[in-house]
């Protein structure tokens, strides 16, 4: 009797309060997990199949991504060939497969070039403020003005076609969502009372960005990153389809994809599943990302 009694006059005090804001967390987390757990499962199980094809393909491929079967040019899917043969007669799941390392480098190299760019200019747009951000920010607005695929074909056009220039001019696209993005979180937290109160005792600048502002801006930056994953395979797989993005001997699913379209009529899983590939990666890192948000944001309710 006596236990009970302190465990109810606990209720109204510091210890009542921890648990309650464990249940309402908990009822939280339970009313968002039945709406994201078999979408992000499946994302997962998706990007990890693929992660794996990217790192043994050797392991998981039926025959070599340059292996030519004269006999079996366009042949449709069958048990020789799960998914069907090129006009070259090689096997277009070998191709995606050996591919998919291609696909996944190129994805994360261009996120991580607009992230170290945009990052940069959004913090010194941020936290100094004044000329230095309307000169910056203006630029970016007129950046942001072009649509995303002919800013992509004109910086890709005017660079000599390799794997190096296709990633770079897809980062180079994708700078300015997160100038914009990093700019807001730093001007936000520039404004907080421990930013003056670190200025008030002498801290550097640098110290500063490096130790308040930047950790603030990290949860946002990593789900525009991962949402922004997507975005760069769509932008390199067209530049690649339309004969501008990466030309060499390794497959890409977007330049399978190029080829194949001529034979669509003839021989429709030729274009078909590079397209699906690219689909389902494409869908997988949105859902991942988008189910990142939801948990980095608690504020954020998926309806």
């Amino acid at each position: 009797m006596h236990i009970t009694q302190v465990a109810r006059a606990g209720d109204t005090g510091f210890i009542g309060q921890q648990a309650r804001v464990r249940r309402f967390s908990m009822a939280l987390l339970r009313r968002r997990l039945p709406k994201v757990r078999i979408p992000v499962a499946l994302a997962i199980f998706v990007l990890a199949v693929i992660v794996a094809c990217a790192v043994i393909p050797e392991a998981l491929a039926p025959y070599a991504a340059t292996d030519m079967d004269t006999d079996a040019v366009l042949s449709p899917p069958g048990l020789h060939h799960l998914l069907g043969t090129d006009h070259f007669g090689r096997d277009i799941l070998s191709l995606l497969i050996y591919g998919a390392g291609h696909s996944i480098t190129m994805a994360l190299g261009t996120v991580a070039i607009a992230v170290c760019i945009g990052g940069s200019i959004g913090l010194i747009t941020g936290y100094i403020g004044g000329l230095t951000d309307f000169l910056l920010m203006r630029l970016v607005d007129i950046w942001m003005s072009v649509p995303q695929m002919m800013l992509a074909i004109i910086i890709a056009t005017a660079l000599r076609a390799s794997f190096f220039h296709t990633i770079l001019a897809v980062g180079i696209v994708l700078v300015a969502p997160f100038v914009r993005l990093v700019r807001g979180q730093v001007m936000s937290v520039r404004a907080r009372p421990f930013i003056a109160a670190s200025h008030a005792i002498g801290t550097g600048h640098l110290t500063i960005v490096l130790r308040h502002v930047l950790p603030h801006c990290a949860a946002p930056l990593l789900v525009l990153a991962t949402l922004s994953v997507g975005m760069s395979i769509l932008i390199a797989s067209a530049l690649s389809f339309i004969g501008i993005g990466v030309i060499d001997d390794r497959p890409d699913w977007g330049f399978l994809l190029s080829q194949g379209h001529n034979y669509l009529t003839v021989a429709w899983w030729f274009p078909t599943f590079p397209g699906l590939a690219i689909t389902m990666l494409v869908v997988s890192v949105n859902a991942l990302g988008n189910a990142l948000r939801i948990h980095l944001d608690p504020r954020t309710t998926q309806r």
